[in-house]
């Protein structure tokens, strides 16, 4: 896909990886929305890369049509959704006795996948409806997992389960849009410099961060994860898989 001149939404676009995604693609010449539950610093966040910031509960269908739609309205139809909004709070299923939380998972679950398929499904409607390039393509999904997926340390069942869910969700919602010519593809980051990474306990992260065999550090918003979401953008031979941006890093059983 050309970005140029093209339309991208980046959900939790304020800061963190969104914000990365949303650079990287600015940088591309595309025309960037930044979705946020924090407004304020989603309109500055797009104001520094000539885009919009919108308000966005993505756990609210409400939220994102009015989102889409005014979108759609100032930029254009999207060709490319990124979504990155997300919560990572994590909590054992036994703690002195007391089971977790139902709340805590039910939200988690609520914002990082039921957010992510609703995002996807007001996309890829707006997206079929677009004409296609000289090579098929009418708009790219990448959609943000996490290694913990795969191998989250204790504590981590709700945002583990989400994130798994996510990776689930690629490969038939491929299938699914591939003869509108829409592509989906899915990043699972390892330990990267956000503010989620920062808010960890401790000096938890960092150590996790260290475990890599190589580079042993926490990964670049805009250089690392933001120029892969640019990559797959331009690369239409990506469909339907689940990239691993970790450094080679794998979680341990447990925190500490």
């Amino acid at each position: 896909m050309e970005i140029n001149g093209v339309t991208a939404i980046i959900t939790g676009g304020a800061s963190g990886l969104g914000a990365g995604a949303g650079r990287a693609l600015a940088s591309a010449g595309a025309k960037v929305a930044l979705l946020d539950i924090n407004r304020e610093l989603a309109e500055a966040t797009a104001k520094d890369l000539g885009g919009i910031g919108i308000e966005c509960d993505v756990s609210s269908e409400q939220s994102i049509k009015r989102a889409f739609d005014r979108v759609g309205s100032e930029l254009g139809t999207p060709r490319i959704l990124v979504n990155s909004a997300g919560i990572g709070p994590h909590q054992r299923m036994l703690t002195k006795g007391e089971a977790h939380s139902s709340d805590m998972y039910q939200k988690v679950i609520a914002i990082n996948l039921t957010g992510t398929f609703l995002c996807c499904n007001f996309a890829a409607q707006a997206m079929a409806q677009l004409p296609s390039d000289d090579q098929g393509e009418r708009g790219v999904i990448v959609n943000v997992a996490s290694i913990s997926a795969y191998d989250s340390p204790g504590g981590g069942v709700a945002y583990a389960a989400s994130k798994a869910g996510v990776v689930g969700m690629t490969l038939p919602m491929a299938r699914d849009l591939g003869n509108y010519g829409i592509r989906v593809m899915t990043i699972a980051p390892g330990m990267f410099e956000t503010p989620l990474f920062r808010g960890s306990p401790g000096d938890i992260s960092d150590r996790l961060a260290a475990n890599a065999p190589f580079p042993s550090r926490p990964g670049k918003p805009v250089e690392e994860f933001g120029e892969l979401v640019r990559h797959i953008a331009e690369n239409s031979f990506l469909n339907g898989e689940v990239i691993r941006l970790d450094a080679g890093n794998r979680m341990p059983a447990r925190f500490g």
